[in-house]
């Protein structure tokens, strides 16, 4: 059995209890109409992306998919979102869906919260959602994923798959949704050289100096993604792990340019299904359940009443962990699958501790 079925098993049993109806005008740009049936009444589900677009084959691409999935599987949810260009638009898109009487705008990206907080403040009977970020107040529901226990078997199949020794991380930004990401991959690694007395090394971070992290300072810039992948490469890396969005796929382009010498491991989505193009490159990919989780925050608005407080994705809920080896899987050795599936229980049970900072704490 594959270990994505076990962890992502949780996916198909996330429950949002709470639940709502409204009716309001949708967005124009991005509309999606839905083919299913329900007796639920009509609402509008408006979606503010970050940068990056629609097609980032990140956290936009992923959240907008479940939007389109709830409605597909919900005729009465009439979806749609808009882009934003930079963070400057952020405070004027949520205001822009807020005033086309959205029932629920869902803002993408923990980069948003203090826009959310301000608008949603000003607006105390709109209904909000924000992916990745708490709630920050009644009318936002905050969705957190704890990607650090993802991270920490994507660290741990690095450390064993590596043949040089030297693994390797990098970021978009320096943010929590990101860091947590690296710190899971930093513990993971460091756990493989505790349990096999190994010394294998993370270049680009160290959750214990979270200052002197390599970061792209980019969700979009595939050069610089490229170029910091084979600096990596050329101080021995031979595994990098990128968590920068549509950044990462310069990673691909180093990979591909490595002639074989490069393995990586993707962020957010199967990498074999958004980046396919790469998909011999992937281990695996660390998954955020983005698209379920949306589609269910959706869904459950549709039906009565709104959700509120926060969401919190685990390894235990499917709410991250490891995408299928698909190239790999006669590669990585059946040893090492057998240990991440033990490292995944004990992380679940709790016999495995994770320490990063960044972790949601409700």
């Amino acid at each position: 059995m594959r270990l994505s079925t076990k962890i992502m098993a949780g996916l198909g049993v996330l429950t949002l209890a709470a639940t709502a109806a409204g009716c309001g005008k949708p967005a124009s740009s991005g509309d999606s109409g839905g083919s299913g049936s329900s007796s639920s009444k009509s609402i509008s589900a408006c979606m503010v992306l970050d940068t990056g677009g629609v097609d980032d084959h990140s956290f936009n691409q992923a959240s907008w998919a479940g939007l389109q999935a709830a409605s597909k599987a919900n005729s009465s949810i009439k979806s749609s979102y808009v882009s934003s260009n930079s963070q400057n638009d952020y405070t004027p898109n949520l205001t822009t869906e807020t005033n086309k009487g959205c029932d629920t705008v869902i803002a993408v990206g923990g980069l948003m919260s203090d826009a959310v907080k301000k608008v949603a403040k000003a607006n105390p009977k709109q209904h909000y959602a924000e992916i990745d970020s708490s709630s920050s107040g009644s009318n936002v529901y905050g969705l957190q994923y704890n990607t650090a226990q993802g991270g920490f078997l994507g660290g741990y199949l690095a450390a064993g798959m590596s043949k040089t020794g030297t693994v390797a991380t990098y970021g978009g930004l320096n943010i929590p949704p990101v860091t947590i990401y690296m710190d899971g991959f930093w513990e993971g690694v460091q756990y493989y050289n505790k349990q096999k007395n190994k010394s294998v090394k993370v270049l680009g971070w160290d959750e214990t100096k979270p200052k002197a992290g390599t970061f792209a300072q980019s969700f979009t810039d595939q050069n610089k993604g490229k170029a910091i992948t084979q600096a990596f490469e050329q101080q021995g890396a031979d595994v990098v792990f990128p968590v920068a969005g549509g950044t990462g796929l310069g990673s691909g382009a180093a990979a591909e340019a490595s002639g074989g010498k490069l393995m990586l491991i993707w962020v957010d989505t199967d990498g074999c299904e958004s980046a396919s193009q790469y998909c011999k490159y992937f281990l695996s990919s660390v998954t955020k359940g983005l698209t379920k989780s949306t589609q269910e925050y959706a869904e459950a608005a549709a039906k009565g009443s709104f959700p509120s407080g926060n969401y919190v994705g685990t390894l235990k809920n499917g709410g991250t962990g490891l995408a299928p080896y698909h190239d790999w899987e006669s590669k990585i050795p059946s040893d090492l699958q057998s240990e991440i599936k033990q490292v995944a229980s004990g992380i679940e049970d709790g016999s495995i501790t994770i320490t990063s900072q960044s972790q949601p704490t409700s």
